[in-house]
């Protein structure tokens, strides 16, 4: 998988609605960027929540979509969670997923979002299953 791969892959769906683009893959991290904008602000100028904590499961999903072979798996969201610690006005905010957990049925991801000062914003937790595709799948 490639990060390429993945932002065509999230084409027109939420994950692109909100802006949100991957920008780095590797062995055992992934990292995308969300903008800090009129799609992911709540009323009162500041970065929402519920958008933090779609671009934490993004991040967490596409990571384990990017360790399984997707003709034989699914990956779907057993668990996100998150603590918002600060919030901002910056331009965009960057996630970096840490994978803690890589079993044959679950993946468990340590997900860091800061704004492009480093000052963090939130800390996430997000739990996948790996579920066998059936036939016809």
């Amino acid at each position: 998988m490639t990060i390429e791969k993945l932002n065509i892959l999230c084409s027109n769906t939420l994950i692109s609605h909100l802006g949100i683009e991957f920008t780095e893959l590797g062995d055992g991290f992934i990292r995308a960027r969300m903008p800090v904008d009129e799609r992911t602000k709540q009323p009162m100028g500041l970065l929402h929540g519920g958008a933090t904590l779609a671009l934490a499961e993004t991040v967490g999903s596409a990571g384990s979509f990017a360790m399984v072979d997707p003709k034989k798996y699914n990956v779907v969201g057993m668990e996100v969670n998150g603590n918002h610690i600060g919030n901002t006005k910056a331009r965009y905010v960057e996630a970096t997923g840490t994978i803690i957990h890589k079993g044959k049925k679950t993946h468990v991801w340590d997900i860091r979002i800061e704004d492009e000062h480093c000052n963090p914003v939130s800390v996430c937790r997000v739990t996948n299953m790996i579920i066998e595709k059936r036939e016809g799948e």
